[in-house]
């Protein structure tokens, strides 16, 4: 094979982020990309110039993958596609999608498949588990239905029940579907300092309730991971955690992701969709960045969390919902309402429980664990070992101010890993900027917490106990207020 050409594919095979090979036309192997290689647990030396069918001891003499290849090969088809479950030596029983086309690059005009493997054997599960459940609940309804048939009424609405079960469950798997998609850090929230431990104690406080929460904290502080820890510990918590990122959206789509449309509601409304607000009822709903929701739509959502009903776009039928709602946002929202962006009622409303996450460089106690743990993921996940960070790379990244949280940490541990060259941790980044300035105008915990108390007595003229008190807005009882109040020294002037 030319060099040119072996070189440009070895290009396109790294690029690509799922396990790809390159077969000559007696169908072996010429070249593999690392995620190949990881997938399936196999070297260069035993891959490369060998049959496809010998590949791990003939484990890959597979018969789906003998008919596609031969096919490819006597008809010169491009793109065939194929569905196989194997039970693989290293890996174990898998469902995998196979796609493979035959090419003409080659100067000499040989022919070479180009084969990507895709594992989804998740993907099938899930898939699996939602078809169960919608015939599940389909057969419920259906026995529902019979033993309702003698009065036309029942059966009515009978009918009208099934199809909205199945329309939620059909949103609801869309949205799963999404979401098996996308990358989460599922992992328990990492830390022992006295200003997470008061976070995860606020949790406890809150979850089994259906009060709406407020998450407060800078950009990368696990806002998210809160909200998921408040419904993994709530009454919901067997119905999905359905997300919306207000500022991942354009603000004309927001209100359609939000609370649906009907067919025709709108240009390219081809079919009726529900909204999340449908999707999560009887779940959790996570408003993240809801300071970024358009001043327009924040009028429909008061509307929402006071009456639990909404309409859909195009359809004024009004619709009532149970939905749980969590929000988050590094704004200042007090600021927002007085700068006229967020509306006072709608502020009062979600301000209910706040939860403020503390920033990375207030928890420098939990940074050696978080360390520990993204090496050790970020090491597994590129195919490496490092088992020793120095004293002195540790005490760079305890020192460094961390603006952007714990998410700045994952990315400068990440190319910490990617250029160690050893089992020893190699820190490329310069974390020796001095943050001193700053400190002028920081306030410790307790300062904070004095303060915010002291806002909410002011703003119930001081009343600490009963209906719209202090202690109610702080989800406090009255002892435990007064007690905090005796320890901060508060006291009306």
């Amino acid at each position: 094979m030319p060099k040119l050409f072996l070189e440009v594919f070895t290009k396109v095979l790294e690029f690509t982020d799922e396990p790809l090979l390159l077969l000559d036309s007696d169908l072996k192997v010429v070249k593999a990309n690392h995620f190949f290689y990881i997938t399936f647990s196999l070297k260069p030396e035993n891959t490369e110039g060998v049959l496809i069918y010998d590949l791990a001891s003939g484990q890959w003499n597979i018969p789906k993958l003998r008919k596609l290849l031969e096919k490819i090969l006597s008809k010169n088809n491009i793109f065939n596609n194929f569905e196989i479950k194997h039970n693989f030596e290293h890996i174990g029983p898998k469902i995998m999608h196979l796609k493979a086309g035959r090419i003409y690059k080659d100067v000499n005009h040989k022919q070479f498949i180009l084969l990507g493997i895709e594992d989804i054997t998740e993907q099938e599960h899930d898939k699996q588990h939602l078809e169960k459940m919608v015939k599940t609940r389909t057969a419920e309804l259906k026995r529902a239905k019979q033993a309702a048939e003698d009065e036309k009424l029942i059966a009515e609405d009978a009918m009208c029940e099934i199809k909205k079960l199945k329309e939620q469950l059909k949103a609801e798997r869309a949205y799963l579907t999404e979401e098996i998609k996308l990358e989460y850090n599922h992992e328990k929230i990492i830390g022992s300092s006295d200003t997470l431990k008061y976070v995860l104690y606020k949790v406890e406080q809150i979850a089994q309730t259906n009060t709406t929460v407020l998450i407060l904290g800078e950009t990368g502080t696990g806002k998210e991971l809160i909200a998921r820890a408040i419904h993994g510990s709530s009454k919901r918590k067997n119905k999905a955690l359905v997300k919306v990122n207000c500022a991942a959206l354009p603000a004309n789509l927001i209100e359609s992701e939000l609370f649906g449309h009907e067919k025709g509601a709108f240009t390219g409304s081809d079919r009726r969709q529900l909204g999340r607000f449908e999707v999560a009822d009887g779940a959790t709903l996570f408003l993240d960045e809801i300071g970024e929701l358009p001043l327009e739509l924040q009028s429909k959502l008061l509307r929402v969390l006071q009456d639990g009903e909404f309409e859909r776009l195009g359809n004024p039928k009004t619709i009532k919902v149970d939905v749980r709602i969590i929000t988050a946002t590094n704004r200042n929202l007090e600021k927002e309402v007085e700068d006229g962006r967020f509306r006072a009622d709608l502020w009062y409303r979600l301000n209910v429980f706040p939860i403020t996450m503390p920033p990375l460089r207030e928890r420098v106690t939990d940074i050696p664990p978080l360390v520990d743990f993204y090496v050790q993921k970020i090491s597994r996940r590129l195919g490496k070992t490092i088992d020793h960070i120095p004293r002195k790379v540790m005490s760079s990244i305890e020192n460094y101010h961390w603006p952007g949280n714990v998410r700045e940490l994952e990315n400068v541990l990440e190319r910490a890993v990617i250029n160690s060259s050893s089992s020893k941790l190699h820190l490329v980044d310069d974390l020796r900027k001095s943050y001193k300035h700053l400190g002028k105008n920081l306030k410790t915990l307790e300062a904070i917490e004095r303060d915010y108390i002291v806002g909410v007595l002011k703003q119930t003229n001081w009343k600490v106990s009963g209906s719209n008190s202090a202690a109610q807005i702080l989800g406090l009882n009255r002892s435990t207020l007064r007690g905090r109040m005796r320890k901060l020294n508060i006291t009306r002037s």
